[in-house]
């Protein structure tokens, strides 16, 4: 049996990757391949293109990228008809993957879509295009099928891999333990996996850092960096200030931070379900172009950012979509962190909201779930083959 997989955002190249493994261990003679990232690598994949360098958000961005992107759909639909795979498997990304789900459709190969894009939040004519092109949808968000139910669609609820990884991770207790030593508080800064993201928001953070520490001067601030590139970025965005701040930056330590740190200062992405998942407060950033914001802000159907946010019907996670005044904004953030760290009452009512969401619908599992789902779908035809 064969797979190939499309994934192209950092986050999604985790969760492809615990998939993968899953897939294995049931299927130890699986074959897979497709476009992915490092960890997909790791995982047993045999990665034809790193497509999680090419993840960027906004359509100014993508220009640029659209000859790479069309290459890669033709290299795709030349595969898919050579040596057909038994199942595609897309993992969020939609402008790209919704072209490989076309093609693979076109070549009569099952298509999986697992944790689908967000169509609920913006541009939700897309719907169109699941029902099209998806044979079958695996959803993280547990309101995700009713959702789809409503407008005709077939979906199935499998949870969100997240919850598994921080059930199952092994946190560095060495490093958890000495920073707690080292540090009275602690704060902890995510600024974003795409560097686009960082450019943008991490000066914000530098903002927020500097009048939390102004008025919390035994504060620490520990930097979640995705990857080494995005540490030295950081570094010399921190070194351009005049003020030294009392900043350490990290990479690949991004649980730790979440978990030793009394609050976060984020930038929106899936993320957040980490921070749910550890009942960690946060505040939540993340700064558009206003050209960008301009032509994104009519297509989109919800009130929030924020994935915690959504799910509870109310901001569990104060937010920011800043265009024009980021200095509000900043002010704005700082206020709610130097409360937090002001009051432990209203840190730990903070956390105690966002454990109750966690035991509502944080439950680990579905990482197997979904291994079973693509499996289970796959058998008939695996059996036919056999015969």
């Amino acid at each position: 049996m064969q797979i190939f997989f499309s994934v192209g955002e950092p986050s999604g190249d985790q969760h492809a990757a615990r998939l993968i493994r899953a897939l294995k261990r049931r299927r130890p003679d699986l074959s897979i391949s497709g476009y992915g990232g490092p960890k997909m690598v790791a995982a047993g994949c045999d990665v034809k293109f790193e497509l999680t360098n090419l993840a960027v958000v906004g359509i100014f961005r993508v220009i640029p990228l659209l000859w790479q992107f069309y290459t890669l759909v033709k290299r795709a639909e030349r595969l898919f008809r050579e040596t057909p795979p038994d199942a595609v498997v897309l993992v969020d990304f939609p402008g790209f993957n919704w072209w490989i789900a076309r093609k693979a459709k076109a070549a009569g190969i099952p298509v999986f879509y697992y944790l689908p894009p967000q169509i609920w939040a913006w541009a939700t004519w897309r719907v169109k295009r699941m029902r099209k092109f998806v044979d079958h949808i695996l959803c993280g968000l547990p309101f995700e099928p009713k959702w789809y139910a409503e407008r005709g669609v077939s979906a199935e609820y499998v949870g969100h891999p997240f919850f598994d990884e921080v059930a199952e991770s092994r946190l560095d207790e060495t490093f958890c333990r000495r920073a707690q030593a080292d540090f009275r508080r602690i704060v902890g800064i995510l600024p974003g996996s795409r560097n686009h993201e960082v450019e943008a928001n991490f000066p914000l953070q530098i903002d927020l850092m500097e009048q939390v520490a102004a008025r919390h001067p035994d504060v620490h601030f520990l930097v979640a960096c995705y990857k080494e590139g995005q540490r030295e970025r950081c570094r010399q965005m921190l070194a351009a200030r005049p003020r030294s701040l009392p900043v350490d930056l990290f990479v690949g330590r991004t649980p730790e931070i979440i978990e030793t740190s009394d609050c976060c200062a984020m930038v929106s992405g899936s993320v957040s379900l980490e921070l749910l998942a550890r009942a960690k407060p946060a505040v939540v950033v993340y700064r558009a172009s206003p050209l960008t914001y301009a032509l994104v802000r009519p297509l989109v159907r919800t009130k929030s950012i924020t994935l915690p946010n959504l799910i509870a019907g109310r901001r569990l996670m104060p937010e920011w979509l800043p265009v024009l005044r980021p200095d509000r904004t900043v002010r704005e953030m700082a206020a709610v962190v130097n409360e937090w760290i002001a009051s432990p009452f209203k840190l730990a009512q903070a956390a105690r909201d966002l454990r109750q969401l966690r035991q509502e619908i944080g439950q680990p599992g579905a990482t197997g779930r979904t291994a079973d789902r693509i499996l289970g779908h796959l058998a008939p035809m695996d059996r036919a083959q056999a015969a």
